[in-house]
């Protein structure tokens, strides 16, 4: 170091300087200002990125607010149509069972007329086949009795005594 400050030189001092001097001249006009520009650039495209991020984080949570209100609106349609659709369900039940104790009735009181029919029918068929037993049996017996002249003429005569003239 001693020899550094022995050896000074003035002379080169100066051109150096000078070199020095118009080196920075040429750096800020050349060099510089591009330079310069480009950061100046980046920090406009840097602070447009945050906006633009703060916007979008903004828009995202005004989209997950209407998301929410949509699926709230969406849950209280669906427990509405699934409210009616319950509804719904239980009027066509109801009515269906309605409408099968109806028929069921209609069924129970066409088959008692039907029964009641059949009875009346059987019982005036069987009425038919007794009075014609009955005849049969009444035609036998008096054949049975009126085979002589002489029951013939008894049964008159026993006839016209209960038959009494007024």
């Amino acid at each position: 170091m001693d020899k550094l400050i022995h050896d000074f030189s003035y002379g080169l001092f100066f051109w150096v300087a000078i070199i020095f001097v118009i080196l920075i001249i040429l750096m800020r006009k050349f060099a510089w200002k591009p330079i310069l520009e480009a950061l100046n650039a980046r920090e406009e495209g840097i602070t447009n990125a945050l906006e633009a991020a703060e916007n979008a984080k903004k828009e995202l949570a005004q989209l997950n607010a209407d998301n929410e209100r949509i699926l709230k609106e969406a849950r209280i349609e669906r427990d509405a149509m699934l409210k009616e659709a319950r509804t719904l369900k239980d009027k066509i039940v109801a009515d269906a069972k309605e409408e099968a104790n109806e028929q069921a009735d209609t069924i129970i009181t066409n088959a008692k007329q039907a029964i009641e029919i059949e009875k009346q029918a059987a019982l005036a068929e069987l009425k038919s086949q007794v009075a014609g037993i009955s005849i049969e049996i009444a035609k036998k017996v008096i054949k049975s009795e009126l085979a002589s002249e002489a029951s013939q003429l008894e049964l008159v005569e026993k006839s016209l005594k209960e038959v009494t003239l007024n």
